[in-house]
């Protein structure tokens, strides 16, 4: 399979839109869900990874820290809020592992935002950015990427949205879930072209 080098943006904007159709568990703290969490993403040979951090409006404003990680797998997305969880070492031992691997766009910005809270060695990360260029793919956002190697739009609206919010908006939840999900099945297609 062949795919093109880039995507404009018109063609995007009529493409249909693709998003996480699985469960989605928010976890603020450790317990009996984040466990189960923790256990089920320790099961997986391959995770979608993501982050995201409050958006700063004002030039010279320090950056917020990572408020949210993501990691789903193919049927349930977990989003883990920082600023209550922090990342304890069973989650760390997750992004440290060298049997599960991670897969997300622009992924070392992202791990050193997590390192914040927890000094981890970083394993088995891949950039699908990089990864794409492989096959001959030029563009690099998630939502370009995703209109090249599956031919569907996914919805950026809630990027710039409060990640530190005491209730995350169900909005909000599929974005995220989306984000991480997105990259791993985009991987996995163009692992099976």
């Amino acid at each position: 399979m062949t795919y093109k080098e880039s995507v404009t943006p018109e063609e995007i904007e009529s493409m249909e839109l693709i998003s996480f159709p699985g469960e989605i568990k928010i976890i603020t703290h450790e317990g009996p869900e984040f466990d189960a969490a923790v256990a089920d993403l320790a099961s997986q040979r391959m995770i979608g990874f993501d982050t995201e951090t409050k958006p700063i409006f004002q030039p010279h404003a320090p950056r917020c820290k990572t408020a949210l990680l993501q990691l789903s797998s193919e049927t349930t997305s977990y989003l883990f809020r920082l600023h209550t969880l922090g990342i304890p070492q069973p989650l760390a031992d997750i992004l440290a592992s060298r049997s599960i691997t991670k897969i997300g766009a622009a992924v070392y910005d992202d791990i050193r935002g997590l390192q914040y809270y927890n000094d981890f060695e970083a394993a088995r990360f891949m950039d699908l950015q990089q990864f794409a260029e492989r096959y001959g793919i030029k563009d690099k956002s998630v939502k370009k990427l995703s209109a090249i190697i599956l031919g569907r739009k996914v919805s950026k609206a809630q990027q710039c949205s409060n990640w530190e919010a005491s209730q995350l908006s169900f909005p909000q939840q599929l974005y995220a879930a989306t984000d991480a999900w997105i990259c791993l099945v985009m991987y996995k297609t163009l692992l099976a072209s």
